[in-house]
C-alpha cells in the first residue's frame, strides 16, 4: 500500500465532523485509504446491488444498522440516502461516524451541499504525488520520461500492471460507464475523440470554439463535456490570476490533465523513449508540475489555489500560488540545462509586483528536468525529483 499524505487530514476531519466525505477520480485509492485509516469502521459498497437496494429501499434501517461507524463507498449511487443521513447526524452528531466516498463529484456535490452542509468535511484524493510514490519506490533522475509515461494511478505501481494496458482499460471504462451514466452521450466515439483532443491541449489555454470545431460538436456541447472531465477529476481548469498589475491580463483558464500517463495513453505515445522526442513533452511536463503542486496542497487538506498568468503582450508565468501574504511564482522547463533567459518571466513578474506596491512576500521557483537544486539570490531552481521541496504547501 502507498502511504498517503491525506491520512492525517482525514483523521483530523473525523475528530470534528460527524460525516467525512472523500472525493476524487476513480482508482485514486480512496477506498484503500479509508479502510486503512478507519479499520474499526464497517465497510459497505453501494456498487454492490444488494447493499444499494437496501440503502435505497430502507435508508432508515440501513443507517441504523451501520450507526456505530461505517465507510459507505460510492455513495453517489444512492443520493437520497444523504437526506436520511442529515436527520441521523442531527439527532446524534458524534464525530467520525460516517465516512463517505464518491468518484463522481458532479453527482455528489449537489446532494452534499443540499443535505450535509455544515455537517461534513469534504476532502479530495488524487492519484499519488511523487512524494507519496517515493515511499513505495525510488525514481532516479534519469527516469523522468518513464515516470511521466507511467503516470501515478496506484494499481499500476502496487500490482505491477503494465501502464499502457491499465490506462487503456481505464479510458475504456470511463467512457463506456461513467460518461454514459452522467451525460447519456449517444455517440461515444465523438466523446472519445473530444477527450483525445483535450489531451492534446494539456497546458494550453482553453478555446472552446476551436475545440468544438475540431471535435465537430457545438460550443455548448464542448462546454458541457469539458465540465464532465473537470468534475470527474481527469483534468483541471486553472483560472487566470487576478492582480492589480497595470498591464492587461488574458483571462482564459488553462487546461491541465492531472495524470501524465493518461495523456500519453490518450495520445498514443507508446514508450518513454517516444515521449522524450515528442512535441508535447514540454506541455506534459508542465501539466505534471502543476498537478504535483495541486496534489501537495489538496493532500494536506488545503484548497488548490493555483492560477496562471499571461499578459496580452509579453509576460507569461506557468503558475501563481497565492497563500496569504505570499506569492509563489512557478516557471516550468522540461530540459536538463538551465539558461539565464528561463528565469526572465519570474524576475519580470517579481519586479512588476514590487512596483505595484502590494508588499507581499515573493517566491520565484523554476522547476526543470535536471537534477541539481540551486538556491540562487533571485530564485530557487528546483529539480523535478525534489518537487516536494517547493514553497507552495
Amino acid at each position: 500500500m502507498i502511504v498517503r499524505n491525506l491520512a492525517s487530514s482525514l483523521v483530523e476531519a473525523a475528530s470534528c465532523y460527524p460525516v467525512v466525505t472523500l472525493t476524487g477520480p476513480r482508482q485514486s485509492g480512496k477506498t484503500t485509504l479509508c479502510r486503512a485509516v478507519f479499520p474499526s469502521h464497517r465497510y459497505v459498497s453501494l456498487e454492490q446491488m444488494r447493499d444499494r437496494d437496501y440503502a435505497a429501499e430502507d435508508p432508515g434501517g440501513f443507517l441504523r444498522e451501520h450507526s456505530e461507524g461505517v465507510i459507505i463507498d460510492e455513495v453517489q449511487r444512492v443520493p437520497e440516502l444523504l437526506s436520511w443521513l442529515q436527520v441521523e447526524v442531527d439527532e446524534r452528531p458524534d464525530p467520525g461516524r460516517f465516512i463517505l466516498t464518491g468518484s463522481q463529484h458532479f453527482g455528489l456535490s449537489a446532494a452534499i451541499s443540499q443535505s450535509l452542509a455544515g455537517r461534513t468535511a469534504v476532502l479530495t484524493l488524487l492519484p499519488p504525488s511523487l512524494e507519496e510514490l517515493k515511499r513505495f519506490q525510488s525514481p532516479s533522475n534519469d527516469e523522468l520520461m518513464q515516470m511521466l509515461w507511467t503516470g501515478a494511478y496506484p494499481r499500476i505501481h502496487d500490482r505491477g500492471i503494465p501502464a499502457d494496458r491499465w490506462l487503456a482499460d481505464y479510458i475504456s471504462t470511463y467512457v463506456q460507464r461513467d460518461v454514459r451514466e452522467v451525460l447519456n452521450v449517444g455517440d461515444l466515439r465523438a466523446f472519445t475523440t473530444f477527450v483525445k483532443l483535450c489531451a492534446g491541449r494539456t497546458a494550453c489555454e482553453v478555446n472552446l470554439s476551436a475545440l468544438a470545431g475540431d471535435a465537430g460538436i457545438t460550443h455548448n456541447t464542448a462546454k458541457a463535456w469539458l465540465s464532465v472531465l473537470e468534475t470527474s477529476y481527469l483534468c483541471a481548469l486553472i483560472p487566470a490570476w487576478h492582480s492589480n498589475l497595470r498591464k492587461r491580463l488574458v483571462r482564459r483558464p488553462k487546461l491541465h490533465f492531472y495524470d501524465s500517463g493518461l495523456v500519453c495513453a490518450l495520445l498514443g505515445i507508446d514508450s518513454p523513449e517516444q515521449l522524450r522526442h515528442h512535441p508535447l513533452r514540454g506541455a506534459l511536463f508542465e501539466s505534471w508540475v502543476i498537478s504535483e503542486i495541486i496534489k501537495q496542497r489538496l493532500h494536506s487538506g488545503r484548497v488548490a489555489g493555483v492560477h496562471h498568468l499571461r499578459q496580452a503582450r509579453g509576460l507569461e508565468v506557468d503558475a501563481v500560488v497565492e497563500d496569504g501574504g505570499r506569492v509563489v511564482m512557478v516557471e516550468v522547463k522540461s530540459g536538463e540545462t538551465i539558461r539565464k533567459e528561463h528565469l526572465g518571466p519570474l524576475l519580470r513578474l517579481s519586479e512588476q509586483l514590487r512596483d505595484s506596491g502590494e508588499g507581499r512576500s515573493l517566491d520565484p521557483v523554476l522547476v526543470y528536468g535536471g537534477g541539481e537544486l540551486q538556491r540562487r539570490s533571485n530564485a530557487t531552481v528546483l529539480p523535478w525529483s525534489r518537487i516536494e521541496a517547493g514553497p507552495w504547501r
